[in-house]
């Protein structure tokens, strides 16, 4: 998106998280499979804001590590102390232009939606905008006190707020845009004369009324938008609802999902018309599932590009590979990254493929490991087979041609090449070459002993 040159972002990310309970700051929690931060910043390249200020405080180093090689254009400040929100935007003026808006947001707040942003930035206007929520208990959050007119006046934290203030239902989420030539001169005068001893950056809502600037609000469009995350309890309900809305966005656009509520998605999912998840199914990264795909119960994909009409059995695993179209993955299926499985191809139960090309209508369907191998077309790996890709010090490739018959239970040890058309005997250790069209048997001649004495169990004085 194109840059807003006239906005800037601050998002407020100094907090300590003592009840995550957790050596990784509270920002770094992880939400459908992303840092909270990252949830954030996301949101603001969405905007185009021309400017992103992170403020940064307990366990910064850790957050500034965090996104050292990331794509987010952030200016950090340190917020050294904790003094309150105040004190913490207050860090971030250097890096606020004397002219435009800014908007000010929380890294532990994770799911602010752009829309709801961008209705804020049009209410602000040349001073101030707020959002704020109704809640049937508002306990906790500052109220929001307005006149007769409905104009409003101030917010009252609820340690400062009286009997009669309490019952205001109306909330402050801390969610504003303001005009920059206001917000220097407005921090620059806030005072810590409360409860807390802190420096509210709710106060400036008084300051604009004092200078007789009407300040609009914005409502967000789903609730969850403005939930905080303080604790793992809250973590969790917060995960359970962002599961919940992006299943049912998927739905509305027509994927069909078993069980709603036993689908995770982490990532991005794109999809094509009558694709199909059944339950337990966990969806990270940059998934693409063609028409008619099938996800089998408790299958994990990651990463994965999956063509139409494919079927994934259940309790699949799938990272960084492409699969084509009208395949068959599974059950118990491991796919590794560096694959690719061709249109037609079966992959069976228990079989494991790592950094390999299956070509079309090729089939591997049990208890066989295909590990760093180049294999054609229509080629049967037998059960129990396995490439030996590694002599304990480099990894080496097994490459097969079209038409192949690998019989159960060999070893085939790379580096190795078969022949097109070439058949290799049940229990065989191939190390050469194997020719086009010829069978290969690499197995111990078979021997009888006509003196051997099977075992017999002893009897013991217990039985």
């Amino acid at each position: 998106m194109a840059s807003n040159t006239n906005l800037s972002i601050v998002i407020l990310a100094a907090g300590k998280g003592t009840r995550m309970k957790s050596a990784k700051p509270k920002v770094l929690q992880p939400l459908a499979g992303k840092p909270l931060l990252t949830h954030v910043l996301q949101t603001t390249q969405a905007i185009g804001a021309h400017k992103v200020v992170v403020v940064y405080g307990h366990g910064g180093e850790l957050v500034k590590q965090e996104y050292s090689t990331s794509n987010f254009p952030i200016a950090w400040a340190l917020q050294a102390e904790q003094l309150g929100t105040g004190h913490a935007l207050k860090m971030a003026l250097e890096h606020i232009p004397a002219q435009g808006k800014t908007v000010v947001l929380y890294g532990d707040v994770p799911l602010t939606q752009l829309e709801s942003i961008q209705n804020l930035i049009a209410k602000a206007g040349n001073g101030m905008a707020m959002m704020t929520i109704q809640l049937t208990d508002p306990t906790g959050y500052g109220r929001i006190e307005r006149n007769a007119a409905g104009e409003v006046l101030r917010v009252v934290e609820h340690k400062d707020a009286t009997a009669e203030q309490h019952k205001i239902t109306e909330i402050n989420t801390g969610v504003y845009c303001v005009d920059n030539a206001c917000l220097h001169r407005w921090i620059n005068q806030l005072q810590n004369n409360n409860a807390q001893q802190e420096y509210y950056l709710t106060d400036i809502v008084a300051m604009a009324v004092s200078e007789g600037l009407t300040i609009n609000t914005v409502a967000p469009t789903y609730s969850f938008e403005v939930d905080g995350v303080n604790d793992r309890l809250q973590l969790a309900a917060l995960e359970r609802l962002y599961q919940q809305h992006t299943v049912n966005e998927h739905m509305r656009q027509g994927l069909m999902v078993i069980d709603p509520q036993r689908v995770d998605i982490r990532g991005d999912l794109s999809f094509g018309s009558d694709v199909t998840l059944d339950i337990n199914v966990i969806i990270e990264g940059n998934c693409v599932l063609g028409d008619n795909v099938v996800v089998g119960a408790g299958s994990v994909l990651k990463n994965v590009t999956i063509g139409a009409n494919t079927i994934i059995q259940p309790y699949s695993l799938i990272d960084s590979a492409n699969i084509g179209q009208g395949a068959s993955i599974g059950p118990f299926a491991r796919i590794r990254p560096g694959t690719q499985l061709a249109d037609g191809v079966h992959v069976g139960n228990f079989v494991e493929v790592k950094n390999s090309v299956l070509g079309a209508n090729s089939k591997a369907n049990h208890l066989t490991y295909i590990g760093d191998a180049d294999i054609g077309k229509s080629c049967n790996i037998g059960a129990g087979t396995i490439t030996c890709n590694y002599d304990g010090a480099n990894k080496h490739r097994t490459v097969m041609l079209d038409n192949v018959f690998i019989g159960s239970n060999n070893a085939l040890v790379a580096p190795l090449h078969i022949g097109q058309g070439a058949t290799t005997a049940a229990g065989s250790v191939i190390t050469k070459t194997v020719n086009n069209n010829t069978l290969a048997v690499a197995r111990a001649k078979q021997v009888e002993i006509t003196t051997y004495q099977r075992p017999v169990k002893t009897t013991s004085k217990k039985d």
